[in-house]
């Protein structure tokens, strides 16, 4: 696990070492055990290391035998054993143990397709150095895993590209400029977080999960073509097997090996590996097939003084179940306010979600793991949330929404939005009032169900059209959308899950939260033979008789407590609505109140008081007030005048941002 950076393009490698040594600074917390550079004409790569397999070994940049090509990696490649044995056999020399040598053995023996090869979590840049001597152009190829697990983001400045592992290190760069995307601000005012590709820098993006990027230094235009080479429903659309039926019986029983094979390759390491405990049956799942892999699992739980949102009780049972080694930390409204601060400065983007990720990874770093397992992606796989019901519901409003006059659907939607607003305070009620007035707007139901603020409020809150011209988020939500058109219900949702609320929120908050703390979070549920053999199930193997996850449930048969199963379904939710009336009311109502200067150029500043208001009247939920605070906070730390100023690189002193050729760039 660590930050990989990069620049290429530069005028000269003192340029590049420069421009890389900045953002390496910025991303020290993501690899605090060692750093490397490689300074090659154009091309400079950086890599800050956490070291976790092959601790002495494993120093980056890592060249191949002739060290005509080099890597840095973010991640873990899960089958790196088999497929050193494979380039082995094919006369491929290795001079470390690390999984990361394997990248530039891949790449040297099948070319930009070694991606397909690789299992694991990953992103990472593989260059082709000044000592290659092809007759074709030297080439760098930039790569993100299947889901998005790890992160890697880019921008193009004249014929000059950077990356990194975090939007704050191409801040520091020194050659993005800090200006707030208003685009972008729209996708994170109606999700709560922003939807990628972009970021909330202006011209600064992510690489979508399952894309690479193939670039050539050294041709007179550099240019960027984000392409797919994984994609989620495309996956899911393949059968199972071509000769196999599969019975509920023979799917749990499928699914039980590939969930013990994930968790056995997710344990491989060298330093201590623990598990995130909750008291839900995902995480519970993982620590009773770790305990069948090795002895005295470590497992860490947070807790709280409020009794409706603290599970110690189920995860201490569970603990002593299966024997682990157990530590609690208890979490109150004090404590949060004491360290609000630091946590809000872990983002790496704003977001609705993510403290609870910081606050578990402070505890498991506290009891001195370096890697911890998280059941992220078994909601997502097996219908964990409410939208697997509510998406199909809401599917069924819009085909009646649509056949009603526009103007009868705004007069009663403005009317159910009222009476809730006023008597309920129900943002349910409101989603389903933005569906009514607008069944198209967004070009799947299930969007309705994730909105965070409705369409309508949106707009209210921001005093500026930044929808001028289609987005490049909404160019997201429209494809993967698409691609899932002839899926059933159930993975239908599932795909739009993963991909949108869990790419974009859930797996992007635990990167950057975890490695504010150097912990390496792993995600077995996430595994690639796991995800895809799982979405080629129809959707009615995965439901029965109104269990949640009964598919999970019968796989992992009596493993499982009974009381885990049968408690009723709870998310790992902290208790902010007693915080923002208690301990934290007095900072957030400031916050609201002088919104930062970059984001008071784009919100009303009446509209987010009304919104501070309204949650304190009961009219709306904690989580509006909260994604604003994190917001403002935000881009207080990251987007004011004293962040750093765009220098030269070009040799033409030319600093204007420039889109990628066939590249998606907001006005």
């Amino acid at each position: 696990m660590c930050g990989i950076c990069g620049v290429v393009g530069v005028d000269s490698a003192g340029t590049g070492a420069d421009v890389v040594a900045r953002m390496l600074r910025e991303m020290r917390h993501r690899g605090p055990d060692d750093e490397g550079i490689l300074a090659d004409g154009s091309v400079c790569l950086g890599m800050r290391r956490l070291s976790i397999i092959d601790v002495e070994g494993g120093h980056q940049p890592l060249f191949n035998e002739d060290r005509t090509v080099a890597v840095v990696f973010n991640g873990e490649i899960y089958n790196f054993r088999q497929l050193r044995q494979t380039l082995k056999s094919r006369g491929h020399s290795f001079r470390t143990a690390t999984d990361t040598e394997v990248i530039v053995h891949a790449y040297e023996e099948w070319g930009d397709d070694c991606i397909r090869h690789l299992e694991g979590m990953f992103a990472f840049a593989v260059a082709e150095t000044a000592k290659r001597n092809h007759r074709r152009p030297r080439k760098l190829l930039l790569a993100r895993d299947r889901l998005g697990i790890k992160p890697l983001y880019y921008a193009l400045v004249d014929d000059t590209l950077v990356f990194a592992s975090e939007v704050r290190s191409l801040l520091a760069s020194g050659v993005i400029e800090p200006r707030l995307s208003p685009a972008a601000l729209r996708s994170y005012l109606l999700f709560g977080s922003v939807i990628e590709p972009m970021t909330l820098v202006d011209r600064l993006y992510s690489l979508p999960p399952g894309h690479r990027i193939s670039l050539y230094p050294n041709s007179r235009e550099l240019a960027a073509h984000p392409e797919p080479y994984w994609e989620f429903a495309a996956a899911a659309k393949r059968p199972v097997l071509a000769t196999t039926k599969f019975d509920r019986t023979s799917a749990a029983e499928s699914l039980r090996s590939l969930l013990t094979a994930s968790v056995d390759s997710h344990l491989v390491a060298d330093v201590p590996v623990g598990v995130f405990l909750s008291s839900g049956i995902d995480s519970t799942a993982l620590v009773a097939l770790a305990a069948q892999q090795q002895s005295s699992v470590h497992t860490v739980t947070v807790v709280f003084p409020e009794q409706e949102f603290d599970e110690r009780e189920i995860a201490k049972a569970t603990a002593q179940r299966f024997a682990t080694d157990h530590q609690e930390l208890e979490l109150s409204g004090d404590d949060m306010l004491a360290r609000l601060d630091e946590a809000i400065a872990a983002f790496d983007q704003p977001s609705m979600d993510g403290i609870n990720t910081y606050f578990v990874s402070w505890a498991a770093r506290q009891a001195g793991l370096k890697v911890a397992l998280s059941g992220l992606g078994g909601d997502e796989l097996f219908g964990g949330y409410s939208t697997f019901r509510t998406a199909p519901r809401a599917g069924s409003a819009a085909d009646i929404a649509r056949r009603v006059p526009k103007d009868l659907r705004s007069l009663l939607a403005t009317g159910a939005e009222t009476v809730s607003k006023r008597f309920t305070g129900s943002n349910a009620r409101q989603k389903i009032a933005a569906l009514w007035r607008d069944p198209d707007f967004f070009p799947h139901p299930y969007f309705y169900t994730r909105l965070l603020f409705t369409p309508k409020q949106a707009t209210a809150l921001l005093n500026r059209d930044a929808d001028v011209v289609l987005a490049p988020w909404q160019e997201t939500l429209a494809r993967i959308t698409a691609q899932s058109e002839t899926l059933d219900d159930f993975n239908a949702v599932s795909a739009l899950e993963c991909q949108c609320y869990m790419a974009n929120t859930l797996l992007r908050d635990t990167d950057s939260m975890s490695m504010a703390h150097s912990l390496e979070v792993r995600v077995p549920f996430l595994d690639a033979a796991l995800v895809e053999f799982v979405s080629r199930l129809p959707g009615s193997l995965k439901v029965n008789n109104g269990t949640p996850k009964s598919l999970l449930v019968d796989a992992m048969g009596d493993l499982l407590p009974a009381e885990v199963v049968a408690q009723r379904k709870r998310t790992f939710t902290l208790p902010w609505e007693h915080w923002l009336r208690g301990q934290l009311k007095e900072e957030v109502a400031a916050e609201l109140h002088t919104i930062a200067p970059p984001l008071s150029e784009f919100l009303d500043a009446d509209t987010v008081k009304q919104v501070w208001n309204d949650f304190l009247l009961g009219r709306t939920s904690w989580s509006r007030v909260w994604s604003l605070f994190v917001l403002s906070k935000w881009c207080r730390l990251n987007l004011t005048d004293t962040a750093l100023q765009p220098v030269s690189l070009a040799a033409s002193g030319r600093t204007s941002l420039r889109a990628p050729v066939g590249g998606h760039f907001p006005n």
